[in-house]
């Protein structure tokens, strides 16, 4: 068997560009909202449990809890040609969520400070 070592090679290549193309951007509350606007239909996600998201919630996010044994199986069945934001209570959950929804080949945008520091920015909570 006549092995295509550089058909591979370009195969392999492709691969990793595409997956490395995907990034995590960290955003101030600001620069966050911002971006959310100008987001046809963006894919809001709170990381953080059930109890914390019925304390309150960024409008229109879906809760989606890091903790929970499906995380990774939810993550990966969301819409891969839309942009995730992400965020937690102080910013460590969604960051590790963050990690996970790049490494299924999304673009992510992770909320810096959590909803702690959205709070502090002004900004509305939804209940």
């Amino acid at each position: 068997m006549i092995c295509n070592l550089p058909g591979l090679f370009i195969i392999w290549m492709i691969t990793t560009l595409s997956l490395q193309a995907q990034s995590i951007t960290k955003l101030d509350p600001e620069k966050f909202e911002k971006k959310l606007v100008e987001v046809k239909n963006p894919v809001l996600i709170d990381v953080r449990t059930p109890e914390e998201y019925r304390g309150g919630h960024l409008e229109e996010a879906t809760l989606m809890d890091y903790y929970a044994s499906d995380f990774k199986s939810k993550a990966s069945k969301l819409d891969r040609a839309k942009p995730v934001f992400v965020y937690c209570a102080s910013g460590v959950r969604s960051n590790s969520a963050a990690e996970i929804f790049k490494g299924l080949g999304f673009q992510v945008y992770d909320l810096a400070g959590g909803i702690r520091s959205w709070s502090r920015a002004g900004k509305a909570i939804a209940k």
